[in-house]
This record gives C-alpha cells, structure tokens and sequence, in this order.
C-alpha cells in the first residue's frame, strides 16, 4: 500500500502545508522575482477561501498525519469534461521520493472515475525538468510550449490504457475526502 494518501484540504492542513513551504528556484521563470516564502495566516486563510469559492477540488497530499503536499483539480468543466491539474510539495525534504508521482497517479483516478472528466491538463514552468518527468510518468503527453511553459494533457483512456498495461496508478490508492464515505469500492471517498 502506498504512503501517500489524498485528502481533502481543510484551512489546517493548508496552514501546517505553508508553515514548512519553502519557494522553489525551478517554478520560478525569472529567477530575478524569486525570493524565499514568508508564512502569513492572512495570506493563507485568503489562499483556502477563494480557492474554495472557485470550486476547485482541494486535497493536501499526505505521508502519514504530515501534510507533504497541496494538490488541487482546477478550472473544472462539466460540460467539456475537462479539468487542470496542479501540485506543489513542501520542500526538498519531500521531493524525489515518489510522492509527487502517487499523488499524481491517485488525483488522474479521482478526475476520471469520480468526477467523470475524460481529459485532465496540466503545464510545467520550462525550467522544472523534475516535473515535467512525473507528468510524463504518470500519463501526461506533451501536447505544446510557449516561451513560459509546456503543456500536457491526459486523456481517460490513455489512462486507463496504461493502467491495465502496467498496473502503476491502480495500486493502493487511499483517498479521503468530506465525510468518509465510500464513492465506490476500491477506496474512493467522497
């Protein structure tokens, strides 16, 4: 079973995730704007309010009881189906160790079989080559680059697909969310 689960992001989880953060130089285009993250509650309970008023799925990514990562499902569109992708993990303590790719893996699982979307987008800053790689890793296709980013996108049935043929994304997924209750059978909470 994996160590990381998705939960639902609370306004807690959002400030124990931003009391640890710290900025990473690879998000960061111009390298002349980065300055190291200062926690400020307001700034953060101002963070969990609008993200929440623009309905955007929130979850912290989890290792046990420590709050490792935030991970949100974004501009989402039930007509078209479609939704964007986003994670940003704590600091360097976290990264490189798999975690980022199980939530990566666990959150397609959610977008697909629980929020029924058939395409989910994300995009990477050029200079964040690690991320780029678990994009790619979990089922992302690059689809395009500007002079700021490139673009991805992963589609339910490329998913799937590479579910069956490996078996990675189906694997000890833990998700919790409002409630505690079951959505369906495998671990899925709603």
């Amino acid at each position: 079973m994996s160590a990381v689960a998705l939960c639902e992001m609370t306004r807690e989880r959002l400030h124990a995730f931003y009391r640890a953060y710290e900025n990473d130089p690879a998000l960061f285009m111009d390298m002349d704007r980065f300055e190291p993250f200062v926690y400020r509650p307001e700034w953060v309970n101002a963070r969990f309010d609008a993200h929440r008023q623009q309905g955007r799925k929130m979850f912290a990514v989890m290792l046990g009881e420590w709050v490792i990562g935030e991970l949100e499902l974004k501009q989402i569109d039930r007509e078209a189906r479609t939704c964007v992708l986003g994670i940003a993990l704590q600091n360097d303590a976290v990264k490189e160790k798999g975690y980022g790719t199980e939530a990566e893996r666990q959150a397609l699982c959610y977008a697909f079989d629980v929020l029924d979307m058939q395409t989910v987008y994300a995009d990477a800053v050029h200079r964040n080559v690690r991320s780029q790689h678990v994009l790619e890793k979990v089922g992302f296709r690059f689809v395009r680059e500007d002079g700021a980013f490139r673009y991805y996108e992963c589609t339910k049935s490329n998913f799937e697909a590479r579910i069956l043929s490996d078996g990675t994304a189906a694997d000890g997924l833990r998700m919790e969310a409002e409630g505690n209750r079951p959505a369906r059978g495998d671990g899925f909470t709603a």
